[in-house]
């Protein structure tokens, strides 16, 4: 089969042929229909996450067709099938419990097994697979990725958003559009931040209610007179010290914060302002991924029309084309995220 393999860091992906995956007894190999460039990828291409090594095939957001089933798979060969990104064991407490995200022997396709920047891919532990609905593009459900379902995961399970509220969303990435468009449809009100004039516009003529440029503006004391005395939910969408602070700051008393952005390198050890978590009685939450029981509602809010996630994807790219997204996360990128289609070139 065709992969984008890494073998130097912060180097174009090598598009070469590999081996076929081997099918796993408790999973499926699928023929992957489209796969996304997420921000956690460009971590393991820049040598940033412990898991990824020179060798390793990027890719955790993707969906496709089962062309193999082992003996011990839930899937039959021939479905259309979509993956959360944690693949959980099933049989575990915090499986048997519902916060299969949390599973102690999670798996994650991209970081410590091959993952999908390739025509095939192996996906142990295939309970976890969701049938893909007819309605939905591959590159619409791969657009979902870990987006969409960690943003919809941090909104209602985790910060528990209510209508009226507000809530600041810091970086206006796939993570950051994805919180906004899915708090808007809760009825909250939504203010967005971000270095990139273009981005912000976005957002508002996606139904943002303010942005904020934090190049221009002091972030915490424009969300306060934005909204009235500080936001009640803070979304830190990028992982990096600055933005999770502006994120703290901007939030009202008993305020919550909720920490989606992944850091990682030199920012997975962080200041943070201690003293405003104290002193307004905050709470600080963190997240990664959704539970897979939570897709169908996910999607049938989509089908229904209540949310329109189509905004997200910006670009159809092809396996080669992944390199030029991964190093253009170095710095501002343009709005929406890109997903991989064509795995021929």
């Amino acid at each position: 089969m065709r992969a984008a393999v890494i073998r130097a860091f912060n180097e174009d992906l090598s598009i070469e042929t590999v081996a076929d995956p081997a099918c796993p007894e408790n999973g499926v190999v699928l023929e992957v229909a489209a796969c996304g460039v997420c921000r956690s990828d460009f971590h393991g291409w820049t040598g940033e996450h412990p898991k990824v090594k020179p060798g390793d095939i990027l890719g955790h957001e993707y969906c496709g067709t089962v062309v193999e089933a082992g003996p011990l798979a839930k899937h039959k060969v021939g479905e259309r099938v979509i993956a959360p990104f944690i693949l959980s064991c099933g049989s575990c407490p915090a499986c048997h419990t519902g916060v299969s995200n949390t599973c102690a022997s999670q798996i994650v396709p991209g970081f410590g097994i091959p993952g999908a920047y390739a025509e095939l891919v192996a996906v142990p532990f295939d309970h976890n697979l969701v049938p893909l609905p007819e309605s939905m593009s591959p590159a619409l459900a791969a657009g979902l990725g870990c987006r969409v379902t960690t943003a919809w995961h941090a909104l209602t399970d985790r910060a528990n958003v209510r209508a009226g509220e507000w809530v600041a969303v810091h970086g206006t990435g796939g993570i950051g559009l994805s919180a906004m468009l899915l708090a808007k449809m809760l009825g909250a009100q939504v203010v967005v931040v971000d270095v990139v004039d273009e981005k912000l516009e976005h957002a508002k003529s996606l139904g943002a209610d303010a942005a904020v440029n934090a190049t221009k503006e002091d972030v915490a004391s424009a969300i306060h007179d934005i909204t009235g005395g500080g936001a009640h939910v803070s979304i830190e969408a990028l992982g990096i010290e600055v933005t999770t602070n502006a994120s703290i700051d901007c939030l009202r008393i008993l305020g919550r914060h909720v920490q989606v952005g992944m850091p990682a390198g030199e920012t997975g050890m962080m200041t943070v302002n201690m003293r405003g978590i104290y002193g307004k009685q905050l709470s600080f939450f963190g997240t990664r991924g959704m539970p897979a029981w939570k897709y169908p509602t996910l999607f049938d809010m989509i089908e229904r029309g209540q949310v329109d996630i189509r905004p997200m994807v910006s670009r159809e790219v092809t396996l080669s084309g992944a390199s030029a997204e991964l190093a253009a996360m170095r710095g501002p990128t343009p709005p929406g995220t890109a997903v991989i289609t064509d795995f021929t070139r």
